[in-house]
């Protein structure tokens, strides 16, 4: 029972041994440098956190023309062995600045402090090419003497080696060839040594002899990290820089006003920052596991897939190399056409005008026919005759070829089909489109609008995909709803439930298939339904101040001799002129909501809404000057003193200039807006691009919102026994836009109390 247990044991731990092996065999790359794919020697870390070993962040800053920039960061005295004609180990350590030399080297030259002397010159900016990153990493003006050397790195490096058994035995330093197996280590002369050789350079009753030997190896570190600018233990962590600092540098002027800790902060930070990750990695080694597999799946599917597409490609330029041919063989058959009948022509031709040559047969057959003496027969074969040489005489004279021998009709013009086939290119779907936040909005409809990016491929039509996202939850994946195959770059959505959000996106598609969807954009639509009403100047406005625009949306006061008269008897008796604009619309129940726009530069521009009959009360025929303390909002929003009556006023309204909102102190005991919830009564808020203005008739209540948002400005009660419209009430220069309906209306109507009539 014991030997079987023993055997288990023994068992379990070749198996852990295997696996630690193979993890160290798997870490090997994680060790090389990235430059000479070796393992690491005395690594540098780069600003950009990478590392390089010291002799090649040399080479390659020599490679780049920098001279005189690559010394040992750590200023460390080289070992015997690398340059052992020229230093010995019987050489002292090179000791390092204490603490209490901290003033004297300040007033030395170390660090930066007011009323040291620059330099005229600006100190050259080296820069390093990061074989790992890619990119150049800025290493200042110390170049690689200002860098931390990574000891914990070289340790790692140590420990594979030895774990590996890498590079074979370790060899005496001090020896004469052939070298024996060094036995002993010494940090401090920075050397491996036969025990002889150690002896010979440790001699006793020396202070060589206190130094204590260690394992062979061959990187020696310093026994603790030293700041490569002061040659000081690091002692502290700059978060701001990144950066280990010493106590000298703490003080320099490059770290003021910096979040500096101590390195045990730091240290303990990061390795619990570590461990948790590296907890979280192997805790989900089966996720991880899972993903390798969808991965190489999907490298699968992507070899299938490229080779399918590189077939179709050739069976594509294959269809058109036949086609060319085809087309190539027609074209010649047609030029050897024309060819075949201008030489055959060309020879009828060339026979005709050799029958003229002395000697021919034309020629000798009229000389016979001369010598005839009989005149009939004479006249008989001499006039067939006459004819074929006077057609010849005339050929003779106004000679020309028959055809011609260019073939310039034959040219064919493959300009345009060469572009074609050099623009040839793979299709490619539109890129996702950008919805325009500034243009798209939501009133009684909503207008959504986008566009593509710069340089996406056209698309032929558009998918637009919408949901409300205030409704509970379903299971299963959200539902969407669509819009297919919808032109140019703007959509209407019709009839949106109020008061909700919705959520809404855009894809592209043209021959190539369907892009990406774009951002999602969310929309709230109005607490209620939308008011559609037009603007009516007939009570209490003056021509002579208020000009309303043609299509009755939007009004501007202009300040005019009234105006002028009052502000010159200001001093003696402040009386200013009120007028009044009136929606066409009186309302009599349920909900509604409008929105308008007032211009930023209005001098005072009230906007609220009334009871229809006492509105007219206080402006038919009202005196053109008012006094000041005569408010027709019931002081809901000027901080009238009768704020205490339990009566709903007639009037509510939100006072407005220059670019402000009045939440006035009268008005807080019926806003809810207060504290957390919004605004404090009795202060100024931000004029928003557009205020939205909502009715309940019924509560007999009025809410003030930022159109935009939706987000509540003030809530005010008011009087409903009667019928109720919007009003717009201007004292000096201002201007109001109402919100235009997104839906063109074919006919103007007019509702109250909920029916709607043609106007």
């Amino acid at each position: 029972m014991a030997e079987g247990e023993d055997l288990q044991t023994f068992t379990s731990i070749m198996d852990a041994l295997v696996r630690i092996s193979t993890s160290m065999k798997n870490m090997e790359k994680e060790l090389l440098c990235p430059v000479c794919q070796e393992m690491y020697k005395q690594p540098l870390v780069l600003p950009c956190t990478h590392n390089v070993c010291q002799a090649c962040a040399r080479e390659v800053l020599g490679q780049q023309g920098y001279i005189g920039h690559s010394g040992d960061p750590s200023s460390e005295p080289t070992s015997p062995a690398s340059t052992p004609s020229t230093r010995s180990p019987r050489l002292a350590r090179r000791t390092l600045p204490k603490p209490d030399r901290l003033d004297r080297l300040l007033k030395s030259g170390f660090g930066t402090y007011p009323g040291r002397k620059r330099g005229t010159l600006h100190p050259q900016v080296i820069m390093f090419p990061c074989p790992a990153c890619q990119g150049d990493v800025e290493l200042g003006e110390r170049g690689l003497a200002g860098l931390f050397r990574n000891l914990t790195l070289e340790r790692v490096v140590e420990r594979y080696r030895q774990s590996v058994s890498v590079g074979g035995a370790i060899l005496c330093q001090l020896c004469k060839p052939p070298p024996l197996e060094a036995t002993k280590g010494c940090t401090e002369c920075r050397a491996t040594f036969c025990n002889e050789c150690f002896k010979l350079f440790h001699p006793w009753g020396t202070q060589k002899a206190q130094h204590e030997p260690t394992l062979p190896t061959l990187s020696f570190r310093p026994k603790g990290l030293m700041c490569p600018d002061h040659k000081e233990e690091v002692t502290h962590y700059c978060k701001t820089c990144q950066r280990l600092v010493c106590q000298l540098c703490r003080v320099r002027r490059t770290h003021s006003g910096h979040k500096i800790t101590p390195v045990l902060s730091a240290y303990q930070a990061l390795k619990d920052k570590l461990t948790k990750s590296l907890t979280y990695i192997l805790g989900n080694q089966d996720t991880v596991q899972t993903q390798i597999c969808k991965l190489e799946e999907t490298v699968r599917h992507t070899e299938v897939s490229g080779q399918q597409a590189k077939e179709e490609v050739s069976q594509l330029v294959r269809g058109l190399g036949a086609a060319l041919e085809e087309k190539r063989a027609v074209l010649l058959a047609a030029i050897e056409e024309c060819q075949q009948e201008r030489l055959a022509r060309l020879s009828a031709q060339i026979q005709e005008h050799r029958s003229l040559l002395d000697g021919s047969g034309l020629v000798g057959y009229a000389q016979e026919v001369l010598k005839e003496t009989d005149q009939p027969c004479f006249v008989q074969a001499a006039k067939q005759l006459h004819n074929r040489i006077t057609r010849a005489t005339e050929s003779l004279q106004t000679f020309r070829p028959a055809a011609s021998s260019s073939f310039r009709h034959c040219q064919l013009d493959v300009g345009r089909e060469m572009k074609l086939l050099t623009e040839l290119s793979f299709l490619r779907v539109p890129e996702a489109p950008v919805i325009d936040t500034q243009r798209t909005f939501a009133y009684d409809q909503i207008f959504l609008c986008w566009r593509l990016p710069p340089h996406s491929p056209p698309a032929w039509h558009y998918t637009i995909e919408f949901r409300r996202t205030d409704t509970p939850a379903q299971p299963g994946p959200a539902h969407w709803q669509r819009r297919e195959e919808v032109r140019g770059t703007s959509a209407l959505l019709e009839n949106p439930d109020t008061g909700s959000v919705y959520v809404l996106r855009v894809r592209g598609c043209n021959k190539a298939g369907y892009g990406e969807y774009s951002e999602d954009v969310h929309l709230h639509t109005p607490p209620a339904p939308v008011l559609h009403f037009f603007l009516d100047g007939r009570w209490g406005s003056s021509r002579e101040r208020l000009a309303i625009s043609k299509d009755q949306r939007a009004v501007r006061s202009v300040p005019g001799l009234p105006l002028l008269l009052a502000a010159e008897r200001l001093l003696t008796g402040c009386h200013l002129s009120v007028d009044v604009v009136l929606g066409d619309v009186a309302v009599t129940q349920g909900r509604s909501y409008w929105a308008c726009a007032v211009d930023p530069a209005s001098y005072l521009v009230k906007v609220g809404v009334g009871l229809e009959s006492k509105l007219q009360e206080s402006f038919q025929g009202a005196a053109d000057v008012i006094s000041p303390r005569y408010d027709p909002d019931s002081g809901h929003d000027s901080g009238a003193e009768d704020a205490t009556v339990e009566a709903s006023p007639p009037f509510a309204f939100l006072t407005i200039g220059m670019g402000k909102i009045l939440l006035g102190a009268g008005a807080s005991a019926h806003t809810g807006l207060t504290g957390r919830d919004g605004p404090a009564a009795g202060c100024t808020v931000p004029l928003p691009p557009r205020l939205g203005i909502c009715l309940d008739y019924e509560r007999g209540r009025v809410s003030f919102l930022d159109a935009v948002s939706f987000r509540g400005l003030l809530e005010c009660p008011l009087d409903c026994s009667g019928p109720v419209c919007p009003a717009f009430c201007f004292i000096g220069g201002g201007a109001v836009q109402l919100q235009e309906p997104v839906g063109t209306k074919s006919e103007r109507k007019v509702t109250i109390g909920g029916f709607a009539k043609l106007d």
